[in-house]
């Protein structure tokens, strides 16, 4: 999965469940960004990257959304 794929998922996710996101693209080194999801947040890679699983199940955790509630 790419991260513009699980950028798409999670805004729909919270849109679903009146939710704010935000993602801050001037905090964080070079092609990081902050995404915050409510009051959680985490660090994205470059959007055209493609996620690895472990990577994604961590930033999942740091968000506190589980697998499943994405689909």
């Amino acid at each position: 999965m790419k991260v513009s794929e699980f950028l798409r998922k999670i805004k729909k996710y919270a849109k679903n469940n009146g939710i704010k996101v935000e993602l801050i693209q001037r905090r964080g080194k070079g092609s990081h960004n902050t995404l915050i999801v409510g009051d959680r947040f985490t660090i994205i890679r470059n959007l055209k990257d493609e996620l690895k699983t472990g990577t994604y199940l961590a930033m999942l955790k740091q968000l506190g959304i589980n697998e499943e509630e994405l689909r």
